[in-house]
């Protein structure tokens, strides 16, 4: 973790605070965590303000005694800096502290230098300066005799781009009775990249780079998982219990095969390749800002009742973002899981630092072949595997396959 959002203040300036006080929620890498007050006082200014970011060791606020005073005086060396110095900074703690933070006195002028130049505008060409386009936008007007200098650039500090001399042509043409006007189709979104996104985009990339993934793909006979089901799920009516969902089913099934073929429930760190001897799954999960895992830890010696009710539990705090960092750090072996969004087959991205992940796909009704050489209806449901191939070869990861294979389709299995 190199950063943190400010969710939530559970405070507000000039509310008195005692030891172990929740001050704050804030966002970490996966969760959102309290912040608890380290000593009696009353808070004095907010620095950061919520749906802000702050590095490592970024003042958030500052803290007063009962009297309300920090007991700063002017210029003295102590843990809030004066605003001066914090000014005439350049350590990465002053430069990336958040533009709207409630910013500390300041003194009565600022040097020129300071003050971020305002954007360039459309009259820095009527007033003969530069305009300001990119290559493409240059050789687009110029192929189609576009004026730069009467267009308003979209781009970087009134920057001339390709799409902005598109639709001047397109204007213009509409105009002198050429062709209709384009009208815009949405507003565009610039979002910005952190937090959990952040690090899925860090994770993913150094997986995908530097994992030499191979993947198989096995269709699975699921008639009799989903027959077990239902009648798992009438029982459970009767006896006011939570249903069973094919997920459950899916996810016991995964913990037995990889009891029996423990080479896929292993890690590769460069000098020794790890068996575990837990089967530990993560699960993945999606929320609002991505995606998450949480962790069901010795699912192998669990009941498909217990898996159930915890990954229901996991999932729910997941998408609360309430998990705690235990329960969605490490993990031995991951299954995602998008059969409930009608999606029939995938290839997932290795969740480092696991050696598999398991995608299971949508259960369908399609036309097969019995034993007799007929055509029936069918269940049928694609798993495919992803697999780190310098822990995993391909026949384990086949052999992985038919056992899990084999789990699915006598579903009683499951049970004992």
């Amino acid at each position: 973790m190199t950063e943190g959002r400010v969710v939530k203040w559970r405070k507000k300036t000039g509310d008195a605070i005692e030891v172990g006080e929740v001050l704050a929620e804030i966002e970490t890498d996966k969760a959102v965590m309290d912040m608890e007050a380290f000593d009696d006082g009353v808070l004095g200014e907010i620095l950061v303000p919520e749906g802000e970011t702050a590095k490592i060791g970024q003042k958030l606020a500052k803290f007063a005694d009962a009297n309300g005073s920090s007991g700063i005086e002017e210029g003295a060396e102590n843990n809030s800096r004066p605003a001066k110095e914090m000014k005439k900074s350049s350590s990465p703690e002053s430069a990336a502290q958040p533009k709207n933070a409630a910013a500390p006195s300041a003194p009565a002028s600022t040097p020129a230098a300071a003050k971020e130049p305002a954007p360039a505008k459309k009259t820095e060409a009527a007033e003969g300066k530069r305009v300001k386009a990119s290559p493409l936008a240059k050789k687009i007007a110029a192929s189609e005799g576009v004026d730069l200098n009467g267009i308003e650039g979209s781009g970087p500090g009134g920057r001339i781009v390709a799409r902005d001399v598109q639709e001047n042509s397109v204007a213009a043409q509409a105009k002198s009775g050429s062709q209709p006007a384009r009208k815009a189709q949405g507003v565009t979104k610039r979002i910005p990249v952190t937090g959990i996104r952040k690090i899925i985009a860090d994770r993913l990339l150094a997986s995908k780079t530097q994992v030499p993934h191979f993947y198989l793909h096995v269709e699975v006979d699921v008639g009799e998982l989903m027959q077990l089901r239902g009648m798992l799920n009438k029982a459970a009516e009767q006896n006011q219990l939570g249903k069973i969902t094919v997920n459950d089913l899916i996810l016991k099934a995964v913990a037995i095969a990889a009891g029996r073929v423990p080479q896929v429930n292993a890690t590769f760190n460069q000098s020794e390749i790890v068996e575990y001897g837990n089967v530990d799954l993560a699960v993945a999960v999606a929320i609002d800002e991505g995606l998450i895992t949480p962790i069901i830890r010795s699912a192998e010696s669990l009941s498909l009742r217990e898996i159930s009710q915890t990954m229901k539990d996991l999932a729910e705090r997941a998408r609360q973002r309430k998990l705690k960092p235990d329960e969605f750090q490490g993990g031995t072996i991951t299954i995602s899981n998008l059969g409930g969004y009608g999606v029939d087959s995938f290839d997932a991205i290795i969740n480092p630092p696991h050696a598999m992940i398991i995608s299971v796909g949508a259960a369908v009704k399609k036309p097969v072949v019995n034993a007799e050489g007929q055509i029936v209806v069918g269940q049928r449901m694609d798993i495919g595997i992803s697999a780190d191939h310098r822990v995993v070869d391909g026949a384990i990861g086949a052999k992985f396959l038919e056992e899990l294979r084999k789990i699915i389709e006598t579903p009683a299995v499951i049970l004992l």
